[in-house]
């Protein structure tokens, strides 16, 4: 068996909104990025799908482990799965799976190979996970994204001259001030984003739900998968 190392990425401008999802598949020879578009979606469906589309790609059973800061997706195929399966695909109250469709196909690709899954903190300066996030935002806004197909000597020259990401501190920092890039929204599980105050106010307002206003988009991704999980 090939010994395999994904490292995938979702995002999306708005929850939903239109959004992008990266990967980067790598064995001991070659790394193959992947990266595609979606018009209207969550960031978790895209989560989704970087794993999927990523173990797609593999012609052959391998050792496969995924890297990936969405707890959702983990939490989902090494623990949630079985009893949906088991359950029917319906969940506790007897409703459909959020994203059954996703979930389906990840658990089906999955069967192929040996999967491990290694979460990793966003946002910290791991390269590759970095680069995901890159693909997954370029793709979100529409943007030209050069994806890369080679060796992994040329790969790691290439990442050596792109721009290092911010590293999030995790001292606490200055409370921050100023407009608002967005409003983040949770109830009952359900993560939406507001562009104004109004619409998250409309929304929360006398329901049990939890809200935050954001000042850019890598915050309001962090939170959005933080609020996922």
């Amino acid at each position: 068996m090939r010994t395999i190392t994904i490292y995938c990425d979702g995002s999306s401008i708005g929850n939903p909104g239109q959004g992008g999802w990266g990967a980067v598949v790598a064995d001991g020879a070659r790394a193959r990025e992947l990266g595609g578009y979606e018009k209207n979606t969550t960031n978790n469906q895209m989560e989704l799908t970087a794993a999927i589309e990523s173990l797609r790609i593999l012609k052959d059973a391998s050792l496969v482990t995924i890297h990936t800061d969405s707890s959702y997706v983990i939490n989902g195929i090494t623990k949630w799965v079985k009893g949906w399966v088991k359950n029917g695909w319906l969940t506790k109250e007897k409703k459909d799976v959020l994203n059954k469709e996703l979930w389906q196909e990840l658990e089906k690709v999955t069967h192929t190979h040996d999967v491990s899954w290694k979460h990793v903190k966003g946002h910290s300066g791991i390269e590759l996970n970095e680069r995901a996030d890159m693909i997954a935002n370029g793709f979100a806004r529409k943007e030209e994204v050069e994806i890369f197909y080679g060796s992994l000597a040329k790969y790691k020259l290439l990442l050596a001259t792109m721009p290092k990401a911010r590293v999030v501190s995790k001292s606490k920092s200055a409370k921050k001030t100023g407009p608002a890039y967005s409003y983040v929204s949770v109830i009952e599980g359900k993560v939406l984003t507001h562009k104004t105050w109004t619409e998250c106010e409309k929304r929360v307002k006398g329901k049990k739900a939890k809200f935050k206003k954001v000042f850019s988009h890598d915050d309001e991704v962090r939170l959005m998968k933080e609020w996922s999980a």
